[in-house]
């Protein structure tokens, strides 16, 4: 009898184990693949300002930066930009860095080079 008990919770443990390790790598994957290109990213710059050209960018999860040129001579300007990708768009879309320049909100590379410049 208590050997039965003993290879029933060591049955018991296995399984515990096994399902949690199944948990954990499923729950890791993220729910879509978020693209980070320089036309992806260039997407965003449609308006009135003709973008010119993507200097340097950066992706983290569903936030990037942006270093661009946009405008034409003699009115080109070079600005730095904090996009977020809307998942339900499938575009990444300005963020306003007042509101999201903070380092609870953003990933470390897209708040270091994304909210320190013009």
């Amino acid at each position: 009898m208590r050997m039965s008990r003993l290879a029933a919770t060591a049955l018991l443990l296995v399984a515990l184990v096994v399902a949690s390790v199944h948990t954990t790598a499923t729950s890791a994957q993220p729910p879509f693949a978020v693209p980070c290109s320089v036309s992806s990213l260039g997407a965003a710059f449609a308006g009135p300002m003709q973008l010119d050209s993507i200097d340097n960018f950066g992706c983290q999860g569903s936030w990037a930066f942006t270093w661009a040129t946009i405008g034409t001579e003699p009115h080109k300007i070079g600005v730095t930009e904090v996009l977020h990708f809307n998942a339900a768009s499938s575009r990444w879309t300005f963020a306003s860095r007042a509101t999201v320049c903070k380092p609870e909100i953003l990933p470390p590379v897209v708040y270091r080079l994304g909210c320190f410049s013009n």
